[in-house]
Order: C-alpha cells, then structure tokens, then sequence
C-alpha cells in the first residue's frame, strides 16, 4: 500500500497549523516523522486516518484519491493509529480487547471464544510474541498493552501502523520486543510511520524520515543518508552546538538528607542532595525510582527511615507537608497528574501559587496576569493565549505549563521524574538550560530518567537502583552508560 498526502493544510480557527505538508509513506517501509512538538505530525496522521478534514490538499493510496470520514474508515481500509495514550479497556481481559466490538459467534449466537483465541494464538505467533488471553489487562504491562494493540490491529489485517512514541514509557526489554515485532511485520509487508523524538531508535530501527517544522515538509531521506545534527538542524531551523548545555556548576551546602528509606516497593534508601546540584536517579522501569519520590513528597507512605533538610527531621504525610518545606515535584504521568485537562492553561499555572497574587482573601486580578505571563515568558510557552485549554498545547509545551506550576512556589528541591519524555530536542534543550538555571539560583534538582544520555549529560552524580534498593553512587568522573546499566541490572561487579 504506498500512501501520499499532498500539499496538506489545516488550521484550527485563526491557528494555522498545516501549510502545504508533502508526505509519502511506501509498502513495508518503517518511516520516521520527526519534528518539535506543535510541528504538526499528529495532525498530519489525524487527517490521514479521517480524525480531521484537511482544508486543502489531497491524499492517494495506490494512485486513488481517497478520504475518510473517521476513524472507523481508515481502520477498514488497514490504516490504524496507536496513541501514546493506549485505547485499551482495563477491565477487560486481552482476548476481550483483541475482539471488542468484533466477536465471533457460533451458529447459535454464543460467543465462539474457543476459535477466537485460536485466531489470537496464531496471530501472536506470526509476529512472534507470547501473551496470556485470559490475563486482565489492568495486569499487563505497558508493553503488553502496546503489543495488544498492535495484534489488534493485525486482526483486522491492517497494513498500515501509525505509531506515536511508542518507547516513552517502555522498559528497555520491551523496547527490544516492540523492534524485533516491528521487523517481522516489515517483512510481512505492513508499513509503519513511527513518530518519536529518540534519535536512537530512529537511527537504528527506521528505513527513512521525514521532518516537518511550524507545519510544513522540511525534507524526506534515507535514514543512511543523513545525520543526527543534520536532523536537529532540519526540525528546529538551526544549530544547536551541544545536545546538552555546559554545566556551570556551583555546588553549596547538603541540603536533603534521606537516610534508611523504606515503602512499599523499596527499601534502606539513603542519599545526600546538595545546593545547586541535580542528582540523577537511574535504573531499570520498575525499579522503584519513581515510588522513592512519591515518598519522599508525601504522596506514598513511608514504613521506615528519615528525610531531613537542613539535618531537620520532616514529618511528611501529604503533599501540603512537602510543598511547605520547599519541596516540589513535577510528575512522570504529566497528563493524568501533572495538568488539569479542561482547565485554561492560565488555571493550571494558578491553581497552586494563589498566595502570590492574593491580597486580603481577594486575587489581585493584574497581579495575577503579571505573574502568569512573567513564567510563559520565562518557559517560552508556544500559545495564543493563556485562556486556552492546556490540552490544546502540544507535549513539550504542556511539560513547560506543569514546570511553571513549581517554580512559582520558589521550592528550594525540585523533584522531576521524567522531565523531558516524549518531548522534542529543541524542548528537551530549553528545559535543561531551565534546569542549569535554577541550580545556579541554588535549587537542588533530583532528576529521574530512562535516557541514560540524559542521565550522564545533565547529573553531577548518578544514584542507580536495582529492585528497590541503591546499587550504587556514581560520581560525574566516573559515569558511563556501562557502569549504570552494570548496577542497574544487578552486575556484582560492575567496577571490575
């Protein structure tokens, strides 16, 4: 199936978003389509699979003009779209997903699960992965739910995956099925667009790419055929000299101390955070990291050990108790629990730092507007007005929304899990100079992250944990992908 969108555009009210976009996806290709967020690559794959109309433009499959009207349409054509956010139903169970609104049924009207689950089986075993069809999927990992997605798809024999950062949340063993599962459909003649911003997986996983910047067709290439720096050159309009920017750093006094930290998911957890220093947290998905800082904010319980600041002993039993002592916390999930959607983006900014503009019990309505448009200013938020839903904005600038939340608190330790997933490089860039900003101003930063580039190029030191427990404290003059992933996997002698 070769796929064509010609001269493409759309826009949303007065915002232009697609102008002219040129895009052309072959038959069993893995195609890459990159861009910052806001660039219009969602919107681009919303117009293929008949979410949106275009204004202009056309789109051919095998030389016939062709446009859905939703969905529905494209999916029966072969064309599905797997969201970062999964359509996958959480109280059902993976046969019940892989046949909702498709059941088989015997001559007598009952449902035939006997011959759908030999139909799931065989499907499983041609792209080659194992699953139980009678397992719950609230039970199942997020690469299991991503790989139920896909066979999905596969059962109505699509031909043609959209996939949308597939990898953001995966562990690095299910990213590895999800490519092993990727190459069996390319050689059975599926074609996929993968939508991402790691330059890693591209670069080793994709045939082509294309890049898009502020809604146009910058350029289409053989993956072999261009470079990293030629792609960030290409989707941001520029260089940009370093991936990360030069660390000035200015390490002060020990101001947290955690000390024999013990919840649920970990135990014996101790560690020192100074002034101006962002300490790495690394490991395996489901290693505990993102459980320590849910502790140490108040939001899980704690069962044994201490957290101090300023050799302070804290009782920390909710957020309010956290957020008083100078802490914050910027979410790995920031869609569920980092912004309100439906509320203005203004809202999201506001709902935490009313004491900077009330006076009396009353909001100061020009403070108010002072102090929201000095953090858009400050964070470079990409909007038309502070009064649009937060939803409306893309993945980076939603991150940038939630960033803004904490800093108008002023915290004096800022917890960021995840800071940059599933954001552009561009993006990725302003919020590390925001990061090195803020610990030249004295902010102490705890950084947990799944990219060990972003590990090793932003932390003064790394704490990599193993099931639960630290496996280790690596200083800046000795960190290495090999040193973290040889303690984060449990390798005894990592140091040997």
């Amino acid at each position: 199936m070769k796929i064509q969108l010609n001269n493409i555009h759309k826009k949303f009210a007065s915002n232009v978003v697609l102008s002219g976009v040129n895009f052309e996806l072959l038959d069993g290709e893995i195609h890459a389509l990159m861009g910052e967020n806001g660039a219009g690559k969602s919107t681009l794959m919303n117009i293929l699979t008949g979410m949106f109309p275009a204004d202009d433009g056309n789109i051919t499959i095998d030389g016939t003009a062709m446009r859905f009207d939703n969905l529905q349409q494209a999916e029966a054509y072969g064309i599905t779209f797997i969201r970062q956010e999964l359509n996958v139903w959480q109280n059902l169970t993976v046969l019940e997903n892989l046949f909702l609104g498709k059941e088989i049924r015997n001559r007598i009207g009952l449902l035939d699960k006997a011959y759908m689950k030999k139909l799931a089986t065989a499907k499983f075993a041609e792209i080659g992965i194992e699953l139980e069809l009678d397992k719950q999927v609230s039970n199942c990992s997020i690469g299991e739910q991503q790989m139920i997605e896909i066979v999905k798809s596969l059962m109505t024999n699509a031909k043609v995956l959209i996939m949308d950062e597939p990898t953001s949340a995966l562990t690095e063993r299910e990213a590895n099925v999800l490519f092993r599962v990727m190459q069996r459909l390319k050689q059975n003649g599926v074609a996929m667009v993968y939508i991402s911003h790691r330059m890693e997986e591209i670069f080793a996983h994709c045939d082509r790419i294309s890049v898009m910047r502020d809604g146009v067709s910058v350029s289409t290439s053989p993956i072999a055929a261009t470079s990293f720096n030629q792609v960030v050159r290409e989707m941001v309009g520029r260089e940009l000299s370093e991936r990360f920017p030069a660390r000035d750093v200015h390490i002060g006094d020990e101001i947290l101390q955690v000390e024999g930290l013990t919840g649920d998911k970990f135990k014996n957890i101790s560690f020192s955070l100074n002034r101006g220093e962002i300490i790495g947290f690394a490991g395996l998905m489901g290693a505990g990291r993102s459980e320590i800082m849910r502790a140490i904010f108040g939001l899980d319980p704690i069962i044994s050990g201490a957290v101090k600041i300023n050799s302070q002993q804290l009782r920390i039993n909710s957020p309010e108790d956290a957020i008083k002592n100078g802490l914050g916390f910027i979410t790995e999930n920031r869609r569920d629990e980092g912004v309100i959607l439906g509320f203005s983006i203004r809202d999201n900014i506001a709902i935490n730092n009313t004491h900077n503009y009330v006076r009396s019990g009353l909001i100061d309505s020009q403070a108010e507007n002072k102090f929201i448009l000095k953090l858009t200013d400050k964070l470079l938020i990409k909007m038309a007005s502070v009064n649009l839903d937060v939803g409306s904005l893309s993945g980076g600038n939603q991150q940038k929304v939630v960033i803004a939340k904490w800093l108008g608190n002023k915290p004096q330790i800022l917890i960021m899990d995840e800071p940059t997933r599933g954001i552009d490089v561009n993006a990725k860039r302003e919020i590390y100079q925001l990061m090195n900003e803020l610990t030249q101003n004295g902010v102490a930063i705890i950084m947990v992250s799944s990219e060990l580039p972003e590990v090793i190029g932003m932390s003064d030191r790394v704490v990599v944990i193993h099931e639960g427990t630290v496996a280790g404290i690596l200083t800046r003059e000795n960190l290495t992908q090999e040193k973290i992933i040889s303690l984060a996997t449990g390798e005894v002698n990592a140091f040997t």
